[in-house]
């Protein structure tokens, strides 16, 4: 399996695009902007991106999804809880002095009951809300993609539209923390980390 970190957006977010080897399909977790590193990547490998799964509503993580739905011929998903951080992405980034011409669209939503595949790779769908009220990670082969819940030494701000610090506190102590250790942590912003490492060393286990 191929994990490749893309640093796109107005607040440098991390975007990955994960291949199956063996049968070229791909999924893009996160999609901050129209990025042609990725196009390329995709095109000249002749990667089959089948989705791009959002791991949560705010807008640095889904500015792109309008342009790479067509460049990339793959849906977006987001929890439909997290519908209203999409549909009203221009208003909260004017409250922070970014402009955004046209709100992204999002027509699919993650349901229980969807298995998610690139070949024979499974993606878990595991709900972590806290940071928003329709955040999710998502497991794939040992490598947890954390969004905005879990950060190396850190955790998602829980002030703004959907925040909730008690939701976020048993997502990631009473979920995450519950993972095996060895899995590694691919967050929404900076390095990777562990869940060793963080159930040793994250803030949130003070609270």
């Amino acid at each position: 399996m191929i994990i490749k970190t893309y640093i796109a957006g107005p607040i440098q977010a991390n975007n990955y695009l994960v291949v199956d080897e063996k049968s070229k399909e791909a999924v893009l977790i996160d999609c901050s902007e129209k990025k042609q590193e990725i196009i390329d990547e995709v095109e000249n490998n002749e990667y089959k991106v089948k989705y791009i799964l959002l791991t949560h509503g705010h807008f640095d993580h889904v500015l792109g999804i309008n342009d790479m739905q067509k460049e990339l011929n793959a849906p977006a998903y987001v929890d439909k809880k997290d519908l209203i951080q999409v549909e009203n992405t221009s208003g909260i980034m004017s409250a922070f002095g970014v402009r955004c011409a046209t709100n992204p669209k999002v027509e699919k939503f993650l349901e229980t009951k969807d298995e998610f595949k690139i070949g024979d790779i499974e993606i878990k769908v595991i709900p972590t809300p806290g940071h928003t009220e329709g955040g999710v990670c998502y497991l794939i082969n040992g490598n947890l993609f954390s969004g905005d819940t879990l950060f190396n030494e850190g955790i998602g701000r829980t002030d703004l539209l959907g925040g909730n610090f008690k939701k976020l506190h048993n997502s990631i102590v009473n979920v995450l923390f519950n993972l095996d250790d060895n899995i590694v942590v691919y967050p929404g912003h900076g390095p990777q980390t562990t869940i060793g490492y963080e159930k040793q060393n994250n803030e949130i286990i003070n609270y």
